[in-house]
């Protein structure tokens, strides 16, 4: 059933969407009803939990789009970096798809934040450009670092909950898949001079910390 939802057109989800009451949001017997609800039967705790982590997923996957946008603006003349950057973001773009779809299809709130996301992500990823390419694999190294953690760190939380719930196998997939490849792109940061960058350990320090910030207000907002 979930992976059918996922498979929707686009229109499709843009319908659902803005035919939600803004009731559902507020009221939690509204949230469990299973007439409008693909999960119901999670407990309030479990539903905020849930509701968090799609939240704060999904800004995420916005920021990292813009920050690659950024950086291709600036490097879309290097022929050895633009490939790298072009593979990498086409794997975001899917991420973002998915995330897109599954905050419809669970009734999750975006966060407010996803403007901010997008001008902090694309500016991040232009200056650190700007700064040269192995800036820019640092910054997509200090990045990827602070997501694939995250991820790790959703995956035990989704441990409490519900395995025989028809959403939460893929949700745990679909989290393990997405923190892979963000590993990956970290690997290829590394690979591509990412340590070499002019102050190598303060530009991480400086993206990792703003990352770790950004997750946290994204997970209340």
């Amino acid at each position: 059933m979930a992976f059918a939802l996922l498979q929707r057109s686009p229109s499709t989800w843009r319908r659902a969407y803005s035919a939600l009451p803004s009731a559902f949001y507020t009221d939690p017997a509204r949230r469990n009803d299973p007439a409008v609800c693909t999960t119901p039967n999670l407990s309030d705790v479990q539903w905020q939990q849930l509701d968090s982590a799609l939240r704060v997923d999904q800004a995420g996957e916005i920021a990292a789009n813009y920050i690659y946008m950024g950086q291709m603006a600036v490097l879309q003349r290097d022929r050895a970096v633009k490939p790298l950057i072009q593979e990498m973001w086409d794997q975001e773009k899917k991420h973002l798809e998915v995330m897109d779809k599954l905050q419809i299809q669970h009734r999750i709130w975006p966060t407010l934040l996803s403007p901010v996301a997008k001008v902090a992500g694309f500016g991040l990823g232009a200056v650190t450009a700007l700064m040269g390419k192995e800036a820019a694999m640092a910054c997509t190294e200090a990045v990827e670092t602070v997501i694939g953690e995250h991820y790790d760190d959703q995956l035990k939380e989704m441990e409490s909950l519900p395995s025989d719930h028809p959403s939460i196998p893929l949700l745990r997939d679909v989290v393990r898949e997405f923190r892979d490849d963000e590993l990956e792109h970290l690997d290829i940061a590394v690979e591509n001079d990412a340590q070499r960058a002019p102050a190598h350990a303060l530009l991480s320090s400086i993206v990792g910390a703003g990352c770790k910030v950004a997750i946290e207000l994204c997970k209340r907002i």
